[in-house]
């Protein structure tokens, strides 16, 4: 089977996502990468969230020197001071992303420290149901990111799109539109070649049907028909853009294809996945398992970046997020064990860049926690701040229960 898709209408048309389940398993292959489109209206940023699973060492990318603890924490991983890139004269950046640098000197792309969920859970599984439920202490069940959209007014056949090759992240679970894709140029219909037009008995069969079934097939070919004006046209890269032959790479050029083609794109999630290095994380030298990863991470961003030029990155806030960042000191096996605090790459025109965002809790022994860095901002919050200052959310308390957006500063509000 080629893939799936599944396509509840909205939060309005509640009748009509039940019958959402009678056409799963029919179109393009569940991924990684999630794409939610607006409503017309909509003239907020492409929210572009990228997940590091496997829990991102925030402290190898966005690295402290200026704190004398983490050298002698970790001295046979610890990134020397004379090799890092960028920074803020305390901070610096892991010479792996140099390919960010022109971005983070234009101001363009810039990093939060000590964030993290509310309390510790180094539980993979666990940490990332609530990272991307983001309602703890409550009974909501549906994902964030779910809600945003619902807030938004998201609608249409590209209610959400996963594009990848894991399945759709929980973020994005709930009534709000969503479907599914390997890429792009591979989006088909389970089963259609030209002896069986599926397609066209799908629309066929249901002409005539009651609109709360009638309108998930709507949606479907309407899907159908919309890649395939995209496959007819062709996609190359501007600016001389060139991707990483990555699972990554080839979801952030997706991603950068539908922004470009105004399809009406209002977010995406991608993911990026082997962060878990309990083990030769490695010195921060090429060929080494850390500063390989970091490497081909920021390849991808910078190339998505250098596709949309100016202009669309002016539109786009993209954010890294990860179910919890690693310890501080390193294990015996040369590589570091389940952690809490963590740090967040933000990349966007309206980023406030060129610096590390956030209070520094240091990592002397008593300002740790268990043994990890401290968390002195909410992830929450910090999206929250995106969320309202560039997508036009008003009420992100209805995102994120409880929670208030922060107050750093990070992006420039529209």
């Amino acid at each position: 089977m080629s893939g799936s898709c599944g396509c509840p209408i909205s939060r309005r048309k509640l009748l009509a996502a039940g019958a959402a389940g009678v056409f799963a398993g029919l179109v393009g292959e569940q991924l990684a990468t999630q794409l939610a489109f607006a409503s017309p209206s909509y003239s907020g940023d492409v929210f572009v969230l990228l997940s590091l699973r496997g829990g991102f060492d925030g402290l190898s990318a966005v690295v402290p020197a200026g704190d004398p603890a983490y050298y002698a924490a970790r001295p046979g991983i610890a990134v020397p001071k004379a090799r890092l890139v960028g920074g803020d004269g305390y901070f610096g950046l892991n010479p792996a992303l140099a390919p960010l640098l022109p971005y983070w000197q234009a101001g363009t792309f810039g990093a939060v420290q000590a964030v993290g969920q509310p309390v510790p859970n180094r539980s993979h599984f666990s940490a990332m149901e609530e990272l991307e439920r983001a309602a703890p202490g409550t009974s909501v069940r549906t994902g964030w990111l779910d809600r945003m959209m619902g807030g938004l007014g998201a609608d249409g056949p590209f209610g959400a799109v996963s594009v990848g090759s894991a399945m759709p992240a929980r973020v994005l679970a709930g009534p709000a539109p969503d479907l599914g894709l390997t890429a792009v140029d591979a989006f088909t219909l389970s089963g259609e070649d030209r002896t069986r037009p599926m397609a066209a008995t799908m629309a066929a069969l249901y002409a005539g049907a009651p609109q709360s079934l009638a309108a998930t097939t709507a949606m479907t070919t309407s899907a159908l028909a919309t890649t395939a004006e995209l496959k007819a046209a062709g996609y190359a890269p501007a600016n001389g853009a060139a991707y990483p032959d990555t699972e990554l790479g080839k979801a952030l050029r997706d991603v950068a294809r539908l922004i470009k083609a105004d399809v009406g794109l209002m977010s995406a999630c991608v993911d990026s996945g082997d962060w878990d290095m309990h083990e030769n994380l490695g010195a921060a030298t090429p060929g080494r398992r850390m500063y390989d990863h970091l490497n081909d991470l920021a390849s991808a961003l910078a190339a998505f970046a250098q596709d949309l030029g100016p202009a669309g990155l002016g539109r786009v806030t993209l954010v890294t997020i990860s179910e919890f960042g690693r310890r501080v000191e390193q294990n015996g096996s040369g590589g570091l064990d389940h952690g809490y605090g963590n740090a967040m790459l933000v990349l966007g025109g309206g980023v406030r860049g060129g610096k590390v965002h956030g209070r520094w809790p240091g990592l002397a022994e008593g300002r740790l926690v268990d043994g990890d860095l401290a968390v002195t901002t909410d992830y929450r919050a910090v999206i929250g701040e995106i969320l309202r200052d560039r997508c036009g959310v008003a009420d992100v308390s209805a995102v994120f229960p409880g929670v208030s957006p922060a107050k750093l500063g990070l992006v420039k509000a529209r």
